[in-house]
């Protein structure tokens, strides 16, 4: 059988897709899980953080990654497929992209100019960079073991997406620890961990999805 052959019988075939969908809905549920409960024991629950969450700045530090990582999931079950494609998914991703830009843009016309460096610094920068992708680790693990099953054509970039939603899973469950609430800071370093977790899954990606 050639290569054309196989990939014109998994395109006809239904049922690769389910399998990916019901593999990650067995395990990235209790990876998300997994991840919060190690934040919660680990690194705990800021003490003000129900009065941090009423301003609607703060709470984006949860929503854009949430929404971030749900579009990069998506993205990645539809190229589980060989004929599938990330034109919805990309259009989500560029506007939360947009969305953070904003904000970021936002965080320095509210920020004095001399003040930008420290607000950027902040005081938990190192612990940021470490905890994205320590919390990264079990969700994107759960979307690459899913991905497996599947047939995608462009195993770096699932591989990318699957990163991309890890990150973002795990910067939305860090920020309910994470006290700066500056978007010079979290906009910045936030996207810089999700960024080295995407990297790291796009290298996983090319090595375990290719087939």
């Amino acid at each position: 059988m050639t290569t054309e052959d196989l990939i014109r019988r998994l395109a006809a075939d239904p049922r690769p897709a389910p399998t990916v969908a019901r593999t990650l809905a067995r395990w990235l549920g209790p990876a998300v899980l997994a991840a919060f409960a190690s934040m919660a024991f680990g690194w705990g629950f800021r003490p003000d953080l129900l009065r941090a969450y009423a301003d609607p700045v703060v709470a984006l530090k949860v929503v854009l990654p949430s929404l971030l990582a749900g579009a990069a999931v998506v993205g990645a079950l539809r190229l589980a497929r060989p004929e599938g494609h990330t034109r919805g998914s990309v259009a989500a991703l560029a506007l939360v992209a947009l969305t953070a830009l904003g904000l970021w843009t936002f965080g320095f016309a509210v920020t004095p100019r001399e003040n930008w460096g420290a607000a950027m610094q902040g005081s938990t920068l190192a612990a940021c960079l470490l905890s994205i992708p320590t919390l990264a680790f079990l969700p994107t693990l759960a979307l690459l073991l899913a991905l497996r099953r599947g047939a995608s054509l462009s195993s770096t970039l699932s591989g990318a997406l699957a990163g991309l939603g890890g990150g973002g899973i795990a910067a939305s469950v860090y920020a309910f620890h994470c006290p700066e609430d500056q978007p010079l800071f979290f906009v910045t370093w936030y996207g810089t961990g999700i960024l080295i977790v995407t990297v790291l899954g796009a290298l996983a990606g090319r090595r375990w999805l290719r087939w």
